[in-house]
């Protein structure tokens, strides 16, 4: 057994994600729904390690074996790109794999509503789009940066863990840097950024306060930056940007934010009518004088 058969056949099979886990057949999700797919027989510990580490190279084995877990990307030449994580599970090893599709889909292909086109007309400030693991932020950020790289000349910047969709110069500049292959962390990348003279910056996750910190200063200083949170509404991000710093902090992060958050996008992804697909439920905020204000006070 071939891990790229494997993900071969999640390709033609349309699935979002792949999961190798002992002792299970691969798992496949198709339509937001866990299948196995039993003609692969059971993965065993040994099977699971021949096939998973198959696809690492010797920096990547000693960052595994040191954490105990890995983020990166795979790519099988012209047909699938995929972001992956290695885990441990009862001492054995695990990967989960996320399909990214090689065309970026457009704003209307993803049925999100249309006024998010508005982001990508913004000069500067901070757009979020959030909601659970698995709803579709990453695509929808990609769609967005997209539509500014096709109308606008800019120097698009991305930070990402691992680099997910491919960006081909259009009007716009895109850099793609990757967390561990092009920088070190989040925070580090976003302090260098600014020495890179951008004009939009796309961070892939806000995971700590640091990394919140440093895009809130970025968004102040004239940029615009977007990235994601796990969160499940708009009230709810607002808060979850605040708690993350100390009180002593939280009148000034409160200022900072309600001077630069232009926008908050909620989304999840439900199973549509016909049970053959998904289809995106999304709350939109625009952030108008009255809610600076309430952000503010």
């Amino acid at each position: 057994m071939k891990i790229d058969e494997i993900l071969r056949d999640a390709i033609q099979r349309e699935a979002s994600d792949v999961h190798i886990v002992c002792i299970l057949p691969p798992l496949f999700r198709i339509n937001g729904l866990l299948t196995k797919i039993t003609s692969y027989g059971d993965i065993t510990p040994d099977r699971s390690m021949d096939i998973l580490i198959e696809l690492l190279n010797e920096e990547q084995k000693k960052r595994l074996e040191n954490e105990l877990s890995l983020d990166f990307s795979y790519t099988i030449p012209g047909e699938g790109r995929f972001r992956v994580n290695y885990f441990y599970q009862r001492g054995t090893l695990a990967g989960a794999f996320r399909l990214i599709s090689k065309k970026i889909p457009t704003i209307e292909e993803l049925g999100l509503p249309l006024q998010i086109k508005e982001f990508a007309t913004y000069p500067r400030g901070l757009v979020l789009v959030t909601g659970p693991t698995g709803s579709g932020k990453s695509t929808t950020l990609a769609s967005i940066i997209e539509l500014i790289n096709q109308s606008r000349n800019e120097n698009i910047i991305t930070i990402e863990d691992p680099i997910e969709y491919l960006f081909t110069h259009n009007k716009s500049i895109v850099s793609q840097r990757e967390i561990l292959a092009d920088a070190v962390t989040f925070s580090s990348a976003l302090k260098n950024v600014l020495r890179e003279d951008p004009d939009v910056i796309m961070v892939g996750e806000m995971r700590d306060l640091e990394t919140v910190s440093s895009a809130l200063t970025a968004a102040e200083t004239g940029h615009l930056v977007f990235s994601t949170l796990h969160t499940q509404d708009a009230p709810q991000t607002i808060d979850r940007i605040i708690d993350i710093f100390p009180t002593y902090q939280q009148r000034q992060i409160r200022t900072q934010l309600a001077a630069t958050l232009k926008a908050v996008l909620v989304q999840q992804l439900l199973p549509n009518i016909d049970g053959d697909g998904r289809v995106p439920a999304t709350e939109l905020m625009f952030v108008n004088p009255a809610i600076s204000n309430m952000i503010r006070r």
